[in-house]
């Protein structure tokens, strides 16, 4: 039995008539006869009887049309299924973030274009720490994540720039370099710094230690706090200073204040990591609409 059969039964089925079904599949009268015939004796059973305006259903043929007239169009639904599962268009996609690349514009643009492009497509988004977020690529818990990469990243995953933006000093609204627009960053020399822990960011964490020595001192270290909002928090309480990333200046909490450094702060770059043999096409859907410039190399082959 064929697929090609069972449309053409439905159809003088439908019409009552062998020539006006014939007609309406564009093909001659004698062959859709003869493959009428060739189902009915695969099904050892006729399905029509002849009448004097065509033919009708035999009690066979009614039992037959009802337990095959779903099929041609379940066909039609799994192929049109199946495309858009190829081309990505529905599934499921898994991202982290950090609580900094929370609230980085060039992140939410990401998200927001994936919902417009793909709105089919669900999507499950986790923040936790880098340290966290890398854990779980590696055990494939998440698909992609928005991280500040690592050389070590970069050779482990597929590293792709999403931003690069210079850090900025956070100070509590009541320090004395709070009311100047632009500070050298050695007016804070003196103060304890809030980080994270190197080991939960490391990238992040290295770069305001360089932009310190390169100041001209080591920076004091202060409490430490597991995430940048936490961070930006603990100066708000007076605790001490710390340098973050421009996008952290939408988060306005009251007590502290934002500022630029003279000369111009160290440049911080935001990525998305994901396995560099990634296979899945939701995942490259996903890279795509990210900026072009991958860091960990060329695309991968499917292999």
């Amino acid at each position: 039995m064929e697929l090609r059969q069972l449309r053409y039964f439905l159809t003088v089925a439908e019409e009552g008539n062998v020539t006006r079904a014939a007609a309406r599949l564009g093909m001659a009268q004698p062959p859709l006869s003869a493959q009428i015939r060739a189902l009915e004796r695969d099904l050892g059973a006729v399905l029509f009887h002849r009448t004097p305006r065509g033919v009708e259903l035999t009690e066979a043929g009614l039992a037959f049309r009802a337990g095959v007239a779903d099929i041609p169009a379940q066909l039609e639904r799994a192929a049109f299924d199946t495309g858009r599962a190829a081309r990505g268009e529905t599934g499921a996609l898994r991202v982290g973030f950090t609580g900094a690349a929370g609230i980085d514009p060039a992140v939410q643009d990401v998200i927001r274009a994936f919902r417009r492009t793909y709105p089919q497509v669900s999507l499950t988004l986790t923040e936790k720490n880098t340290e966290a977020l890398v854990a779980d690529l590696r055990a494939h818990v998440l698909d992609a994540a928005f991280v500040r990469a690592t050389p070590d990243y970069e050779q482990e995953f597929r590293v792709t720039e999403v931003a690069c933006s210079e850090l900025v000093a956070v100070l509590p609204e009541d320090h004395p370099a709070a009311p100047a627009d632009l500070i050298p960053l050695g007016a804070l020399r003196d103060d304890p710094f809030i980080l994270t822990p190197r080991a939960v960011g490391p990238a992040l964490h290295d770069a305001v230690l360089a932009a310190c020595r390169a100041a001209g001192f080591e920076a004091r270290p202060g409490q430490t706090a597991p995430q940048m909002m936490s961070v930006v928090s603990l100066v708000a309480a007076g605790l001490g200073v710390s340098l973050v990333p421009a996008a952290m200046r939408h988060l306005n909490l009251r007590g502290c204040v934002y500022r630029d450094l003279l000369g111009g702060g160290p440049r911080v770059t935001l990525s998305l990591a994901s396995q560099r043999l990634e296979r899945s096409v939701i995942v490259r859907n996903f890279l795509a609409l990210s900026a072009p410039t991958d860091r960990g190399g060329e695309p991968q082959s499917e292999a």
